[in-house]
């Protein structure tokens, strides 16, 4: 059932996220959470404490992307919970075409319902291209 119940509770704080609400996903991490964003990008870096992972989460859904969960595995009971998340996540411009896409997988460490840790392991690359492309978005160069 406690798996269960995690599982649920992502699907549904991804899918609000996906409609540009990440309280429902913010309020799962603890106060003093970690996540490591990998790579040489404008995202890549260590966000410590709920605040910093807000300025992520909101700086996600600003940027125009949105994601689906694809898998999620949980293991390990409630005080030590592993979870993993296999996670995709899409951008498009304004006439509907796609212009970032990546596959994700979230490695989590779970403690009392409240997410401690969380790792990402994606493609970096792919990120810095959708960096150059906000870039030339914001300068007017691709419109």
């Amino acid at each position: 059932m406690y798996k269960w119940t995690v599982r649920r509770l992502i699907r549904r704080n991804v899918r609000a996220l996906a409609r540009g609400d990440a309280g429902p996903l913010l309020a799962g991490y603890a106060r003093d959470a970690t996540l490591v964003f990998p790579g040489t990008s404008s995202w890549a870096g260590e966000y410590r404490g709920r605040s910093a992972i807000e300025s992520f989460l909101v700086r996600f859904i600003d940027a125009g992307l949105a994601g689906d969960v694809l898998e999620i595995l949980v293991n390990g009971p409630p005080w030590r919970t592993t979870v993993a998340v296999l996670f995709e996540d899409a951008a498009s411009n304004s006439e509907g075409d796609q212009v970032y896409a990546n596959r994700v997988m979230l490695f989590c460490r779970v403690v009392w319902g409240k997410v401690v840790y969380q790792e990402d392991f994606l493609d970096t690359q792919r990120v810095v291209a959708f960096d150059d492309y906000l870039d030339r978005l914001r300068s007017g160069q691709d419109t």
